[in-house]
């Protein structure tokens, strides 16, 4: 597995992200607040965002690889009758697919996560058509809980959507 880093966000990341984030195979298997063509205004808006995070509810990290933040991932606490679950979500440049980082990234973040916050549940929504992430999240120990039919639109067109959860 080729090393990397998970670290908090910093601005000096905005023009990495611009450049790696600017991938519609990217944008393709996230939901629509990703945008494509990714802008350096869209990387400036989201590093801010997680350089400035408080890290209560929420933990945010870039995948810093060969020196340069190359991807994120992040785990969400839910509210009301979801406050003991997390949502997790990540993206990876595309030239590093394949190489096992994004599997360590999930094991590590999940870890911080339950180390960190009182919940009991991560859970991840990829579609179901995308096969590496649902291969991340299962070689990182998730369970398929089910796939939700039609459940997605994505750039016009109507997918399934799987439900991942990894339990305390």
């Amino acid at each position: 597995m080729k090393q990397f880093d998970l670290r908090k966000w910093s601005m000096a990341d905005v023009e990495d992200v611009a450049h790696y984030a600017n991938n519609k195979h990217i944008a393709a298997n996230l939901r629509n607040v990703f945008p494509y063509p990714y802008t350096l205004e869209d990387a400036e808006g989201y590093v801010g965002s997680c350089a400035e995070n408080s890290e209560e509810r929420q933990i945010c990290r870039a995948i810093v690889v060969d020196g340069h933040a190359a991807g994120s991932i992040s785990i969400f606490c839910g509210s009301d009758v979801y406050e003991k679950s997390g949502e997790l979500g990540y993206w990876l440049a595309e030239e590093y697919w394949g190489q096992g980082i994004m599997t360590e990234a999930v094991k590590r973040i999940c870890r911080e996560a339950f180390e960190k916050f009182d919940i009991v549940r991560i859970y991840a929504e990829p579609y179901a058509y995308n096969i590496g992430s649902r291969s991340v999240l299962e070689k990182a120990g998730f369970s398929l809980e089910g796939i939700m039919k039609k459940a997605v639109c994505k750039w016009g067109k109507i997918y399934d959507c799987c439900i991942y959860a990894l339990l305390k």
